[in-house]
């Protein structure tokens, strides 16, 4: 039986910080576990809709590992130009439907994500719009990747060089 959840067009400029030099969809072997997919089931690249939400995904993920951002400078940020139909999980309503809440910081509710993350990857989806975990004003993209790539998403030329951690963002949650 299909999930039932709606579609949404996402289009336009999202973004995605990686350390220098990094391919902007670099080959990780093996791909990481994150909240919407297991890395031995599918990779997936994940995008979020301001630099502001990128920013907060990124202190969220040193705070789980208590990791001082100077520590993680200098980064450079991507901007992907994007223009696909995903699945839409972007509201409590839309979460529920499918059995879960609104994400929080932490992995300790990954496993019901990714369920769902990995069904919808099944069956043909090429990815998901949902709240971000970090910043919940926020929305992430998560894209599933193959061997091609992802569908729908292509990073700008030329990222630029953050050489300094960003201000917290307002809204951001650890």
């Amino acid at each position: 039986m299909a999930t039932d959840v709606a579609t949404v067009a996402v289009r336009g400029a999202w973004f995605k910080h990686t350390y220098p030099g990094s391919q902007p969809l670099p080959e990780r072997e093996p791909p990481p576990d994150n909240r919407w997919q297991r890395g031995d089931a599918v990779d997936a690249l994940y995008l979020a809709e301001t630099e502001e939400t990128t920013w907060a995904e990124w202190y969220r993920h040193l705070a789980e590992r208590m990791i001082p951002p100077l520590a993680q400078m200098p980064r450079e940020l991507w901007t992907w130009r994007v223009d696909v139909e995903v699945a839409d999980l972007s509201t409590p309503k839309r979460l529920a439907a499918v059995g879960l809440h609104a994400p929080a910081p932490g992995r300790h509710s990954w496993k019901a994500y990714q369920r769902i993350g990995e069904r919808l990857w099944k069956e043909g989806w090429p990815g998901l719009l949902a709240p971000s975990a970090a910043r919940p004003s926020g929305q992430i993209l998560c894209l599933f990747r193959d061997e091609h790539g992802v569908r729908g998403a292509e990073p700008s030329p030329a990222p630029r060089k953050v050489t300094e951690p960003p201000p917290p963002p307002t809204g951001l949650q650890t």
